[in-house]
């Protein structure tokens, strides 16, 4: 078991543990957001025929080597031919075809000019200048040749990669299903949104906090319940949730009160300890342990440290089983646009907004930074990395980060 880890020990600890889970086929239109789950290979090129950019003529470039505007050169047209149609005729000497849009370059034509450049009738076409070979033709497989690895597996289905998929004629593309994550709130002070909010009682923010950010990736929360400080019924829960979830996130009484029963509770589900706390500031208390190959994570009952464990700790394990091919955030260089006062004695992330406003990309900070502030969540896309031992930052700082 490791105890108060860095966090990034940590992360790199617990997604190394982690196998993505299985596999399955669904419909492409309701592919959006899932990870793939095998390499996409260019089955085709695209386009798969030489084609034309615009409207205008095709011919053979070596009819107009001459042409000019004093001299220009006369073809016979020997067809139209629109997008989604096929050249009936060969192009010959002396000979070219109207051609639209996308429609495929005819046979024995290798050069294409736009109407805007040329004089017509239902007959014929003047050129006035002379063409050269390949000129404003779209070769079979300029934007994709076969073969081509498109995209790799682990890749999430944005808009550009479902179109890719759909013109290599993909409908049921190879997805990891959706990794179900168990949420469980704990403690006597914490009751439903459903119930009236007495003295000494708050509000069960912390499930719909998680619940918002495992559906960003993609991911179905599963609300196990909410329980006062129990260990019987933590465990109890738990146990309950583990066999049909995939990893299941606890917050509250991880840290070392009289009322902190999670860690024993999670032990007490059968789970082997991990982790029992980090040197993290916010984030700090935590109690990850695993049965069967699945996460039980204890997270903070604060929520603004629960979120900031959750992001920098557990995502990245959550990611590596879902099957992303990067689960590990890369390490962005930040520069802070406002100062923060305060010393840090163990390593701190900043929660902020990224500004593009100048010019330069910087961190925002909110306000508030602490644990129990979640409204500084708000809007939040970044964390920046300040050491362990560092004093107040000032504005302009350059310091490592993330993005979330």
């Amino acid at each position: 078991m490791l105890r108060k880890p860095d966090f990034i020990t940590a992360r790199a600890y617990l997604a190394d543990r982690m196998t993505p889970v299985e596999t399955e086929r669904v419909s492409l239109s309701e592919a959006a957001g899932r990870i793939l789950a095998e390499d996409l290979i260019a089955a085709d090129n695209i386009p798969p025929f030489d084609r034309s950019p615009f409207d205008g003529y095709a011919f053979r470039a070596a009819d107009t080597a001459q042409a000019s505007p004093e001299h220009p050169v006369t073809l016979t047209s020997l067809e139209e031919v629109p997008a989604g149609a096929v050249p009936a005729k060969r192009v010959t000497p002396g000979t070219a075809t109207k051609i639209l849009t996308g429609a495929p370059i005819p046979e024995g034509a290798d050069c294409v000019s736009m109407f805007e450049r040329t004089e017509f009738t239902r007959e014929t076409v003047t050129l006035f200048a002379p063409g050269s070979a390949g000129e404003n033709i779209i070769l079979a497989g300029e934007d994709v040749k076969k073969g081509t690895l498109l995209v790799r597996k682990g890749a999430r289905i944005d808009a550009g990669v479902a179109g890719t998929l759909a013109a290599q004629g993909v409908s049921q593309p190879l997805v990891y299903r959706r990794v179900r994550v168990g949420i469980i709130s704990t403690g006597n002070e914490v009751i439903a949104l459903d119930k009236t909010l007495r003295p000494g009682k708050i509000y069960d923010s912390n499930r719909y906090m998680l619940e918002a950010a495992v559906m960003q990736l993609g991911m179905v929360p599963v609300h196990l319940g909410l329980i006062g400080d129990d260990a019987d019924g933590i465990a109890r829960l738990s146990e309950k949730g583990l066999p049909d979830c995939d990893v299941i996130l606890l917050t509250g009484g991880v840290s070392v009160g009289d009322y902190d029963l999670t860690p024993a509770a999670i032990e007490q589900a059968g789970c082997e300890m991990l982790i029992r706390g980090a040197s993290l500031k916010p984030g700090m208390a935590c109690a990850i342990g695993m049965k069967d190959g699945k996460l039980v994570c204890g997270l903070s009952g604060n929520p603004a440290s629960a979120l900031t464990n959750y992001y920098a700790i557990t995502l990245p394990a959550l990611k590596k089983l879902a099957g992303y091919s990067e689960p590990i955030p890369r390490e962005i260089e930040i520069t802070l646009a406002d100062s923060f006062g305060r010393k840090s004695k163990r390593t701190r992330l900043l929660r902020g907004k990224l500004d593009l406003s100048d010019g330069t990309v910087r961190m925002r900070l909110q306000p508030e930074q602490g644990n129990v502030v979640l409204s500084s969540a708000i809007g939040c896309d970044a964390m920046a990395i300040v050491p362990e031992g560092s004093g107040p930052v000032p504005a302009g700082t350059k310091l490592k980060g993330f993005l979330l």
